[in-house]
């Protein structure tokens, strides 16, 4: 009789504990999943401010823009042509600001990169491999 009591309670007690690994894993995926939108929803957001702070900027390298180019034909319509001569770096300078801030310059970046992780996957090897728990754990105990 002991032993039917026993034997009850244990096959009681394996399917509570398999009820448990089941709960906990369905637990970690689901807060995974969450640590997953989230991160993407920051990453979003960071990209967003930096789309923004490049037309911003835009807006002030414009204006300084617009007087250097008003300067330099100024200048070379009073006969010193050398005056416009910073129009061209500048020329450049604004070209790639303004594809930043409204161009297709994040999609050209989105696919160079994808092809980098594709066909150049040694390019981003982590000096002395990706950190383990003991690795992190000898470095904090280190600092104690």
């Amino acid at each position: 009789m002991g032993s039917a009591i026993s034997s009850t309670m244990g096959s009681v007690m394996d399917e509570n504990m398999k009820k448990q690994q089941e709960f906990m894993l369905a637990n970690q995926k689901t807060m995974m999943e969450r640590n997953i939108v989230m991160q993407n929803e920051m990453r979003e957001r960071q990209m967003s401010m930096g789309i923004a702070r490049a037309r911003e900027i835009i807006k002030y390298y414009g204006g300084f823009y617009s007087v250097v180019l008003l300067g330099g034909i100024a200048g070379a319509m009073k006969g010193n042509r050398a005056a416009a001569i910073p129009l061209i770096p500048f020329s450049f300078i604004l070209a790639y600001q303004y594809d930043a801030a409204y161009g297709t310059l994040l999609s050209r970046v989105r696919v160079e990169a994808e092809n980098i992780m594709s066909n150049e996957k040694d390019m981003l090897n982590v000096p002395y491999g990706m950190p383990t728990f003991d690795s992190i754990e000898a470095g904090r105990l280190a600092k104690k």
